[in-house]
């Protein structure tokens, strides 16, 4: 079996962080999972707490809708914190917004962890109908699921 070398080696821990962990991180988080099993440690955080997370409402709504058309339930997802995580000892952390970008910086300062950023448009911003917002979600699930395809295919 040969190796490509021009292909990353795939890490043993991966973090995705984003500014609330309610839409990209744990969009990201979800679909990496189902595509790599358990062969990765998979998390995902944010840097700040929601209102929302105060009511206990977990995922946003609208990513739980798009998410469960492709039969991924994220209705139990608690969102986290960096100061929440269990480990920080992540060989990857991939930031999905430029703040989160920034904290990742400050958390693998000193470690050997490779990040990565991948810009990823606030689907929470679009505006209009249900379906048109829908559509702005599934775009976001869309492009991450390519990205994901990309970075960690076998």
């Amino acid at each position: 079996m040969s190796v490509d070398a021009s292909r990353p080696r795939l890490p043993g821990a991966v973090l995705f962080a984003c500014n609330f962990n309610r839409v990209r991180s744990p969009m990201a988080e979800a679909l990496l999972k189902r595509a790599v099993g358990d062969r990765i440690y998979v998390d995902s955080c944010g840097l700040r707490r929601a209102a929302e997370d105060e009511a206990g409402e977990g995922a946003d709504p609208f990513v739980q809708a798009v998410m469960a058309e492709i039969s991924v339930d994220l209705a139990r997802h608690e969102p986290k914190t960096f100061e929440d995580l269990n480990d920080s000892s992540f060989d990857l952390v991939i930031s999905l917004t430029p703040q989160a970008q920034h904290r990742a910086v400050e958390m693998t300062r000193g470690r050997a962890a490779e990040i990565e950023y991948w810009p990823t448009f606030d689907p929470t911003l679009a505006e209009g109908s249900r379906e048109a917002r829908l559509a702005a979600y599934r775009e976001v699930r869309d492009m991450l699921a390519r990205k994901i395809a990309e970075r960690f295919a076998p």
